[in-house]
């Protein structure tokens, strides 16, 4: 017996909605979802559906409604104590964070993801699939090892649920990786594993076991070895066709095209439509438009136009690259942090610092962050930030509605700041930045970046109807002997609309 069949409701349509979400359906599983989701009462088979949605969602590229889905399927995961759930909800998570450019998010989700899934007890379709989905996470943020290793783990367990080696290939891991090593300045070792991609499409079209999904993947794989120059038959346009109704699926077609019409010696028509359809920096990272515009100015003879677009390629891969660096930084400083509590707790207490709704630092360690930083006798640049519109929000969406506004607030907070500066929630809808060593003109960068975030944010897709801004003001700490209080009452004293 498999996970599924254990839930008490409606595991038929369950598990029709997985195998269209598996062969890359998801418009047609999104409603049969929402159709349980209507009808159960189960708390497992209600938690299930919501996490399948979720996963749909993100499928489909309908960013705007992904931190509702995922509010929604967390709240019904902690009613139900089960570290599968658990899992694929996290390995969505993490998809869905990078989906939403926050890679700090993203990669708490993957560590949450694989111990949740190496707890499960069942070896069974379900867990495989968790684990696959993991893989395509890992793949998505980057770690094309950790990727490979954990759709390993899936076949295993495939393997003893009776599933053939062959629903696990995973191409897309590995188109990504070829790219990738593309984008570093390794092309010998992408088309390395392109040609590989190609001899595996050979030999499952030979048993006919080859996922409607992994259509588009092996196409592109086809059609990126001719951009660079290697004949792979008139095979690749009939690859690119169907696959399914997802975002990457319909990228990945526009790309290939690209390519292909690059391969046949058509240059300037790639280059048009590249400018004329803009594709998503998630699927196969931001530097591959560059990096295929880099190849058309190449096969057209423009050399020194090929170099500065490769150049501005490597720039957009090796951000990812820092981002991680930063991130493994922050790491070890929360690690050295939590020992200092454990060593010494009778410094801490029972004292909690951290905001539960946000996960941003609290009113409590702002305080002590910015005592720390006035000891060593250091400056800082203050602001302070409300959420426009937030009373009418609570009042016309309920109070629900209002969280999940905070915390996508938090979120374009954490995505703007610098390195190094420290952003908290001190009290309902207010934050407070601190920007370690900044003048008024780093404020004002720093207040410009937060407008055009926050602007740019599908606030209709969360309160529909309902205006949501910023509103900031900023002074110093630290200042004339200026201490936090005094810093905060002048910030709010000035606050006035941020602008873009």
């Amino acid at each position: 017996m498999s996970w599924l069949d254990q839930l008490a409701e409606h595991v038929d349509e369950l598990r029709h909605a997985g195998v269209l979400q598996q062969n890359g359906q998801s418009a047609t599983a999104l409603p049969i979802l929402d159709r349980v989701l209507a009808a159960a009462s189960d708390p497992a088979t209600r938690a299930y559906a919501l996490v399948q949605r979720f996963g749909a969602l993100i499928n489909l590229g309908r960013i705007g409604e992904l931190a509702a889905a995922m509010a929604a399927a967390a709240e019904a995961v902690r009613e139900v104590p089960d570290p599968y759930l658990r899992g694929q909800m996290h390995a969505f998570a993490a998809l869905g964070a990078h989906l939403q450019s926050n890679l700090d998010r993203g990669v708490t989700h993957l560590v949450q993801a694989a111990r949740a899934l190496a707890a499960v007890p069942q070896r069974d379709s379900e867990t495989a699939w968790g684990w696959h989905d993991l893989a395509m996470a890992y793949s998505y943020l980057g770690f094309h090892g950790q990727a490979l290793t954990a759709v390993e783990q899936a076949r295993e367990i495939g393997a003893a649920a009776g599933l053939a080696p062959e629903v696990f290939a995973a191409p897309g891991i590995r188109l990504r990786n070829a790219v990738a090593l593309d984008h570093h300045g390794d092309t010998d070792g992408c088309l390395r594993v392109l040609r590989d991609m190609d001899a595996e499409l050979s030999r499952y079209l030979a048993t006919d076991r080859l996922r409607p999904g992994s259509r588009t993947v092996y196409g592109y794989a086809l059609a990126r070895r001719a951009a660079l120059g290697e004949p792979t038959g008139p095979e690749a346009a009939r690859w690119l066709t169907g696959g399914g109704d997802s975002a990457r699926t319909r990228d990945l077609r526009h790309l290939g095209s690209v390519c292909l019409s690059i391969a046949s010696g058509r240059p300037d028509q790639a280059l048009a439509m590249l400018a004329a359809v803009p594709v998503s920096a998630e699927v196969l990272g931001p530097a591959e438009p560059a990096r295929l515009r880099s190849i058309c100015h190449a096969s057209a003879g423009d050399h020194a136009a090929a170099h500065a677009a490769d150049r501005y390629a490597f720039r957009l891969a090796a951000l990812r690259i820092d981002q991680l660096r930063d991130g493994y930084l922050d790491g070890v400083a929360a690690r050295l942090d939590a020992q200092e509590t454990h060593r010494d707790p009778g410094r801490y207490g029972d004292e909690t610092l951290t905001d539960p709704l946000t996960g941003l630092p609290n009113r409590r360690q702002l305080e002590r962050y910015v005592e720390t930083l006035l000891s060593r006798g250091e400056r800082a640049a203050v602001g302070v930030c409300d959420v426009i519109g937030f009373t009418t929000v609570n009042l016309r969406h309920g109070r629900h509605c209002g969280d999940l506004v905070l915390q996508r607030i938090a979120g374009v907070l954490h995505r703007v700041m610098r390195r190094g500066d420290f952003v908290a929630r001190f009290a309902g809808d207010e934050f407070v930045l601190v920007l370690p060593g900044a003048g008024p003109h780093q404020a004002a960068e720093v207040a410009r970046r937060i407008g055009t975030a926050a602007t740019t944010e599908n606030w209709q897709a969360l309160v529909p109807g309902t205006s949501i801004g910023l509103a900031s003001g900023w002074s110093e700490v630290g200042a004339n002997g200026r201490g936090l209080s005094a810093a905060l009452a002048a910030a709010a004293a000035s606050r006035k609309p941020t602008t873009t």
